[in-house]
């Protein structure tokens, strides 16, 4: 048997047999889905790759933008404590006796020292009763129990006792703070009523609405006090803040002076007062700039790590050259060493208050050099952060531009969206000319394939033709 070989590049791709056998038996010639598959295959091959090479360079780069977005978003967030001139209108208040009182201060708080006495607190009434049967109910009835401006009633069934009726009293629906406890005393047993809330006006009443008498001896209100002894009145805290008296229904006072909360805990020597505080809270200010200089340093090292190349490994970061990240990068430093009219010719950089950039382009601040500049001049400190044209308001207002619905990042993100979306369209494309190509080359070598079965028979018949023809004997004379 013989054979011819139909080869490409990549080798022998099929075998045409010349056996008289195998024609005359009819059978294929050529493996024609082998054949097509491999010439597909050879066809699609570097094209896929070209496709699939391209496919990952954009993933990494909308990959990378995306980190680029996160670390901008994350060094805005800084921004908020430092970008307006209310972010450093921050006041403390500190307290000279923090066993009477304590004291805190909030925007609009005045500066100054202030005179505090005390000599009330508010309290919440108390009320215990008389020695009760703890273990005999009572009867049935329905007790209304108020609280201040609030009321809330309770049935009393003819089964419960004195431990059931508490209980009752503070799962009750619109209860406003009423709580019950029973104590049980040498004497018996004793109904504790207990107010939640503080003030005069919060006072408690019990009352029975149902026209009986067999819960009479729970009742107590202005004028009918025989039942029950008060044992912490209803009152509210009374003080003075420079001489000016006040009232209060609680003792978290946040009425009295603007932006100031007042927490009274007992009450003063009226010869000898107490006093607060109030002055600018550098301390917050200082952590502020702090953290914005570690949240710039991390931007930095993002920065850094996209756009960088090891010349040891020849490996360039994601962003290495790209024109968004150069642009990002040269706003943000724009801002940092921008000159701010500051009104002061001493403090209007971000180096004159102790923020200077490192080798690596990371920032450094000095602690001391920014407390002496806060305490110099306060004023120029917050308009080089904050002004119209200061450092945190300027940053702040580029990365929202960049990151905004016509920035250079949502521009590029939607750039590299497009090119994504048409690589997966050409990747398509790719598949269905090669499902047509595979369609035509099998029709093609089918045909091929019949025709070269029917030549194999043709072959074979002449072949047994010929054998089966009288041989033809040449005799020589002698």
């Amino acid at each position: 048997m013989s054979t011819s070989s139909v080869s490409n590049n990549s080798g022998p791709v099929v075998s045409v047999a010349s056996d008289s056998s195998a024609g005359a038996a009819g059978g294929s010639v050529i493996n024609v889905s082998s054949l097509v598959s491999q010439l597909v295959a050879a066809t699609q091959a570097p094209q896929q790759a070209l496709i699939a090479n391209q496919t990952q360079e954009v993933t990494t780069q909308i990959s990378a933008l995306g980190t680029l977005k996160s670390a901008l978003s994350t060094f805005q967030s800084s921004l908020t404590a430092l970008d307006t001139p209310s972010a450093f209108q921050l006041q403390a208040a500190t307290s000279s006796d923090p066993t009477a009182f304590s004291a805190a201060a909030g925007p609009g708080a005045p500066s100054g020292t202030y005179s505090v006495s005390i000599s009330q607190l508010a309290q919440a009434q108390q009320l215990l009763s008389g020695p009760l049967d703890s273990s005999t109910p009572p009867g049935a009835g329905t007790l209304s129990l108020t609280l201040g401006s609030t009321s809330f009633k309770v049935t009393v069934a003819a089964t419960d006792t004195l431990t059931n009726i508490a209980a009752a009293i503070n799962s009750a629906a619109g209860n406003p703070g009423i709580s019950a406890t029973v104590l049980q005393g040498a004497d018996g047993a004793h109904l504790l009523l207990s107010s939640a809330l503080t003030g005069a006006t919060d006072t408690i009443s019990a009352s029975e609405t149902d026209g009986g008498t067999a819960l009479a001896g729970l009742t107590y209100d202005t004028g009918n006090t025989a039942n029950y002894t008060q044992e912490a009145a209803a009152q509210d805290a009374a003080f003075s803040i420079s001489g000016v008296n006040f009232t209060s229904s609680t003792n978290t006072v946040t009425s009295a002076m603007s932006g100031v909360t007042l927490n009274l805990m007992s009450t003063t020597d009226a010869t000898t007062p107490a006093s607060f505080t109030v002055s600018t809270d550098t301390s917050t200010l200082e952590s502020n700039i702090s953290d914005f200089v570690t949240a710039y340093n991390a931007l930095q090292s993002s920065f850094a790590s996209l756009g960088s190349f090891d010349a040891t490994s020849g490996t360039a970061g994601p962003m290495m050259g790209s024109a968004v990240l150069t642009g990002i990068q040269n706003q943000v430093q724009r801002a940092l060493y921008s000159i701010v009219d500051t009104g002061s010719p001493t403090y209007n950089t971000l180096a004159s208050i102790g923020i200077t950039t490192q080798r690596d382009g990371s920032l450094s601040l000095n602690s001391a050099t920014l407390s002496a500049a806060l305490g110099t001049n306060f004023s120029a400190v917050s308009k080089l952060f904050s002004s119209t044209s200061g450092v945190a308001t300027s940053l702040n207002a580029q990365i929202t531009t960049a990151l905004g619905a016509n920035g250079s990042l949502t521009s590029a993100g939607k750039t590299l969206t497009d090119r994504e979306n048409a690589l997966t369209d050409k990747s398509n494309q790719l598949s269905a000319q090669m499902d047509a190509l595979t369609a035509s080359l099998t029709k093609q070598y089918a045909a091929l394939n019949t025709l070269l079965s029917s030549l194999q028979s043709t072959s074979a018949y002449l072949t047994q033709a010929f054998a089966s023809l009288p041989k033809v004997q040449s005799q020589q004379s002698s």
